[in-house]
């Protein structure tokens, strides 16, 4: 079944050397693809933002019948990534997105020319819809705040570091506002009447 494995996946496209990939629990980076077993780079587990934990792991190439292959870099090396702030609903949620558009052009803006040309390819080779590559900016409520997703794309291997960036710059740019922008946190009222003793 590996040796199978390992024919299906020189000649079925569904990586190859130096791809980012997971395939039976595991994820990594291909660094070798053998007769019986390919070998990855590990990335995950106890380290968070997709970064290497050290460890090398060959997983059979029989896998790739019994498992979904899932391939971060094949065709596109671009990924949709989400950050979530939760603020007061008494901050000036239009100028909190007009900055974090700001933030996100700032830090993302260089891939957007190479992103549409990456996804233009994708559309001529398979089925998909018009999908948006412009940074947005979503509101939803919740029972405390204001939970403002800000959702961009960004090369898979810089993930992390853009990531970082994005929330040393918020933290900056909504402390400068002051209470026009309030991060909001998990608040608890507690009422008593005259006739109930608290301890």
């Amino acid at each position: 079944m590996s040796i199978a494995g390992w024919f299906a996946i020189l000649f079925g496209d569904f990586f190859e050397t130096g791809d980012r990939f997971l395939l039976g629990g595991i994820k990594g980076d291909v660094v070798d693809i053998g007769v019986l077993r390919t070998t990855l780079m590990e990335i995950g587990e106890w380290v968070n933002g997709d970064q290497y934990t050290g460890r090398i792991v060959r997983v059979a190439n029989s896998y790739i019948f019994s498992s979904p292959v899932y391939n971060y870099t094949a065709n596109f090396k671009f990924l949709w990534d989400e950050i979530m702030i939760p603020l007061r609903f008494e901050s000036d949620m239009k100028l909190a997105k007009t900055i974090l558009l700001e933030i996100v052009e700032k830090h993302t803006g260089q891939y957007n020319k190479e992103a549409v040309i990456a996804w233009g390819n994708m559309k001529r080779r398979y089925k998909l819809e018009n999908a948006s590559l412009d940074s947005q900016v979503f509101l939803s409520f919740k029972d405390n705040w204001v939970e403002i997703n800000l959702r961009y794309a960004v090369d898979y291997r810089e993930r992390r570091i853009v990531k970082e960036n994005f929330f040393s710059e918020i933290l900056q740019r909504f402390k400068q506002e002051g209470a026009r922008l309030e991060i909001a946190t998990e608040t608890l009222e507690v009422f008593s009447s005259s006739s109930t003793k608290m301890k």
